[in-house]
């Protein structure tokens, strides 16, 4: 239970004020219908997270040892420090898609999730849990956690929460983890 626990928690604090949750607003104002958008969300995570914990398992398992948990670490402090620096809004979706609502949703969060520091904290959460599904589906329900109330609020979400409280919450749990693998590594603690 904890892999999904902290991998929802990680993964909802990162995403606010990320440019997915950012792109979430503006598809929100741009197709007013919450429902499409809101599923192609939760399709497009499941698929990128699984594939992102997938290759977080698999890497965990290539690279095992001191130096590898050692990686692991430095980068949840990497991700620490990412955190901490705003995303802004891309233009999003050019043209009146001919798509539709969830298809142009579906296809615009694959992209730009791809990369994506929640896509790499599953990654590493993935690695450092070596749990593929627990970890894709805490991170799914992180995702929708913070990116659910932006399409249905739109822009008013972002009035919602200090983003910059937000920020600074979720670089202190990623920094919190790393520094936890390290300690582990060191045998710091046990």
């Amino acid at each position: 239970m904890e892999p999904v626990l902290i991998s929802a928690l990680v993964v909802a604090l990162a995403e606010i004020g990320d440019k997915t949750q950012l792109l979430a607003i503006l598809l929100a104002t741009r197709f007013r219908r919450p429902v499409p958008i809101i599923a192609g969300i939760l399709a497009a995570t499941v698929a990128n997270h699984l594939a992102a914990a997938t290759a977080g398992y698999f890497v965990s398992g290539l690279l095992q040892g001191s130096w590898f948990r050692i990686f692991v670490g430095v980068s949840f402090l990497a991700m620490a420090a990412w955190t901490l620096v705003p995303d802004k809004a891309d233009e999003g979706p050019k043209s009146d898609s001919r798509w539709g609502a969830f298809v142009t949703t579906l296809i615009a969060f694959f992209l730009v999730e791809i990369g994506d520091k929640t896509q790499i904290a599953t990654v590493a959460l993935a690695a450092r849990y070596h749990s593929v599904f627990k970890v894709a589906l805490g991170t799914t329900i992180g995702m929708m956690a913070a990116d659910v109330p932006a399409v249905l609020l739109g822009e008013a979400a972002t009035k919602v929460a200090p983003v910059r409280y937000v920020r600074w919450g979720a670089a202190a749990i990623f920094a919190l983890l790393g520094l936890w693998v390290l300690a582990e590594t060191f045998g710091w603690i046990r």
